[in-house]
């Protein structure tokens, strides 16, 4: 009988991961990608003698799949996948393709904003532990290619409503929804609802031995869980309010109660400050406490955790110019977080390519805590119309051009923040090349 057939449309990090793994499990694999493959993934997939090809989808190689699955990046739009859903051939993500090779423990975290930081604090914490853990999804190294040849007890998945789309069969033991806020629009129609349905799709198939963590502070999390009868257990998190189980805020502490076990934590003892990150610091901690880790080992690792690149990340202090690298905030609700965060005025860098952004959610804050905006990209046509009439715009078209004329402008004791609430693509490779060259340009001042 011959083997069945998989086919891996995107040959980066997933992408060539799921082909290994499906190589090693038997199947008859080929990957084909629209652009070019990097040369440490070619030499990955020769590696494990799997056919490949680049800059082109073949149909005829494609549609004969028994099964396909999809990188996250590509769109339904595109004329190859209209083809493969015209032939009826099912579309899965790496992670729903690498779940069915583990019986790990899965932690799974999705939300707008957050989740980097809140997924690797939980691997930090379990890390010291001494568990058995990897960490993959939206982060390091692929899902598949850890089942493949790590073989962890332990997963802690940062998962994108674009990995979320594509998962049918897949269950979360631990399911993290930290906030919802409109995002990536311009992949789901324009309708909010659509985005907000991939991103309740995070406690599918949950049973009454698995957990549902959530941000009951999030209007539309909470609206949307009232349509859903879930047999997980809730467990809530609040700085607004006393949560009886789960975690909320009281007398500068983070109070953490699942098990009639209470974990306290004075705020001043974590290592992030910020509202979003005690929001992320709750999560992690009621997703550990769930674990049965001990308490002395959440405190001090919410104590030690390091921030990740490009969150907030401070660079360099010039003449007592503070800049600050927050390339991640990739949307309207990120870039609010590093806004409220800002302890001094703020030379504000934004702009990028344009998500469907709603900028009136953030104007009360610009006009607060922000002295003048400088936008980078090739369209800032919604920022001057959102902020032209309180505040002074400059546009630039580099980001040696942007970092230049935000020292030019700053005085002593004054933050430049990269915070760009868009996309990165129409000058930069991805969101981590734009932080990188932010970064450059700040040290050759």
């Amino acid at each position: 009988m011959q083997p069945k057939r998989i086919v891996i449309l995107g040959a980066g990090e997933s992408g060539t991961g799921a082909a290994v793994l499906a190589k090693l499990k038997g199947f008859d694999v080929f990957i084909s990608d629209n652009g070019e493959i990097a040369e440490k993934y070619v030499n990955v997939l020769n590696e494990h003698k799997i056919e490949w090809e680049q800059d082109n989808h073949t149909a005829e190689k494609i549609l004969n799949a028994n099964e396909i699955i999809k990188s996250p990046g590509i769109p339904d739009t595109v004329p190859i996948i209209k083809e493969i859903i015209k032939n009826k051939i099912k579309i899965i993500s790496e992670i729903e393709f690498a779940s069915r090779y583990t019986s790990a423990t899965k932690i799974c975290i999705t939300g707008s904003n957050g989740k980097t930081t809140t997924t690797s604090i939980i691997y930090h914490i379990l890390q010291k532990a001494n568990l058995n853990v990897g960490m993959a999804g939206n982060i390091g190294e692929s899902f598949a290619f850890q089942v493949a040849y790590k073989k962890h007890d332990y997963y802690v998945l940062e998962l994108s409503s674009f990995q979320l789309d594509n998962m049918y069969d897949f269950k979360a033991d631990l399911a993290l929804l930290l906030n919802i806020t409109p995002d990536h629009l311009d992949r789901y129609e324009h309708k909010f609802q659509n985005y907000i349905n991939s991103k309740f799709r995070i406690i599918k198939n949950q049973t009454k031995d698995d957990f549902f963590i959530y941000c009951s502070d999030d209007k539309v999390i909470m609206e949307e869980l009232n349509k859903y009868d879930l047999p997980a257990t809730k467990l809530p998190f609040s700085v607004k309010k006393t949560e009886k189980k789960g975690a909320y805020i009281s007398n500068k502490k983070i109070n953490i109660n699942i098990d009639n076990d209470p974990f306290t934590m004075a705020l001043q003892d974590l290592s992030l400050s910020g509202i979003h990150n005690r929001y992320n610091s709750m999560a992690a901690g009621i997703a550990t406490k769930v674990l049965g880790i001990r308490k002395d080992v959440i405190r001090d690792s919410l104590g030690d955790f390091k921030n990740i690149e490009h969150r907030l990340e401070p660079v360099l202090k010039i003449n007592n110019i503070q800049f600050i690298n927050d390339s991640k905030a990739t949307n309207v609700n990120s870039t609010w977080y590093a806004l409220e965060s800002m302890r001094k005025k703020t030379i504000w860098i934004a702009g990028g390519v344009d998500k469907g952004n709603d900028y009136s959610i953030i104007k009360e804050l610009v006009k607060e805590k922000v002295k003048v905006i400088i936008c980078l990209g090739k369209d800032n046509t919604k920022i001057h119309e959102a902020f032209g009439d309180i505040i002074d715009i400059y546009d630039t078209k580099s980001i040696k051009d942007a970092v230049a004329k935000a020292y030019q402008l700053a005085k002593t004791s004054e933050n430049v923040l990269l915070s760009p609430a868009c996309a990165s693509f129409d000058l930069f490779n991805n969101y981590e090349d734009r932080g990188h060259q932010f970064k450059m340009a700040v040290r050759e001042l």
